[in-house]
């Protein structure tokens, strides 16, 4: 009994550091955000007070004004999300199966350098870049494609560029991971099976690449929907979006009780997103399963010859069938 105690207690010790950062880091803060929600602001220099708990916090965020933001955010983060996994399938895929591997740590580190910057630098790099004097406005001027200066800083498109750039890594690292992890011997069966490249790719690495995909969708949505640095900086008062309006509360308002509010929403929100995305990516990978499935004739099983050489190419079951003709053959003198 003792030494099953003791086994416990060194099991739980190991993972006791986890749990307590867990616990004071995310854990309780997110409890007392969703406690301040149900205060109220009771003066101008008060940011908070919890004597008269009740909803009217929640009552004034699911107000028009901010659910059109909520609506903008959620808009943003989708397009976004959907934008950086568009970019980063061709590119992940190509680092994982086309570069060779003396040269993909090199890649790896350039696709990294835009996080050797702070955040907030990135996102003032862009602005100078979309400004009307920048040098794409005056490169698109000067080929004559723009009569007038660019007129794209400031407004949800320069929003929506920005939050692309900013998160686009965070979405190539778990799918060069899921990728390459893949092996190129399951690619090279498909070609000997008679596969094309587009449908090794659909068939094979793609759905062996579904956890990257998820891991990279989650890791870029969820900051994505709590940025207020790339909509501060790029969008002004045309791409606003939720968390500055979080933010906005507790810096310049100092009310907390609605601030925290806007908060829990937004958790909520994302939370529900996140759910029924799973949910659609578990039909979908049904439906890939049923589309690919074999279908072998009646009255043969996937283990029998003859179900293997029913799938099996015809020039395939020629060669296959080649041996126990020359056993026959061979073997007549013998009989």
């Amino acid at each position: 009994m003792t030494s099953r105690f003791r086994k416990f207690l060194g099991d739980s010790a190991l993972s006791f550091p986890t749990w307590a950062y867990m616990l004071f880091f995310f854990a309780l803060p997110v409890a007392l955000v969703m406690w301040y929600s149900f205060g109220f602001k009771p003066d101008q220099f008060t940011t908070h007070s919890m004597e008269q708990l009740s909803l009217g916090r929640y009552r004034e965020v699911v107000s028009p004004t901010f659910l059109s933001v909520f609506t903008a955010t959620l808009r943003i983060s989708i397009v976004g999300t959907l934008a950086c996994l568009v970019i980063a399938v061709p590119f992940a895929y190509w680092l994982a199966v086309k570069v060779p591997p003396g040269r993909r740590g090199l890649l790896l580190a350039l696709v990294l350098v835009p996080f050797w910057t702070n955040f907030l630098v990135r996102t003032l790099g862009w602005q100078i870049i979309l400004s009307p004097d920048g040098f794409v406005s005056e490169a698109l001027q000067g080929i004559g494609l723009l009569g007038s200066p660019l007129d794209i800083l400031y407004s949800r498109a320069a929003v929506q560029i920005g939050v692309i750039y900013n998160y686009l890594p965070l979405m190539i690292l778990p799918l060069f991971v899921a990728m390459d992890s893949a092996g190129v011997q399951l690619r090279e069966a498909s070609a000997d099976l008679g596969a094309g490249k587009w449908r090794t790719f659909f068939q094979v690495t793609l759905p062996l690449a579904t956890p990257g995909v998820v891991s990279g969708c989650l890791l870029v949505f969820i900051p994505l929907t709590g940025d207020y640095i790339t909509a501060s900086v790029l969008g002004g008062a045309n791409g606003t979006m939720i968390g500055q309006l979080v933010a906005n509360q507790f810096q310049n308002a100092q009310n907390w009780a609605l601030g925290s509010a806007m908060a829990v929403v937004l958790m909520l929100f994302t939370l529900a997103v996140v759910v029924v995305t799973a949910l659609l990516a578990l039909v979908v990978k049904a439906i890939i399963r049923y589309v690919g499935r074999v279908e072998l004739p009646t009255g043969q099983h996937a283990g029998t010859d003859a179900g293997t050489a029913a799938d099996l190419p015809e020039g395939s079951r020629v060669r296959q069938a080649e041996p126990a003709v020359s056993g026959t053959t061979t073997g007549g003198p013998h009989a």
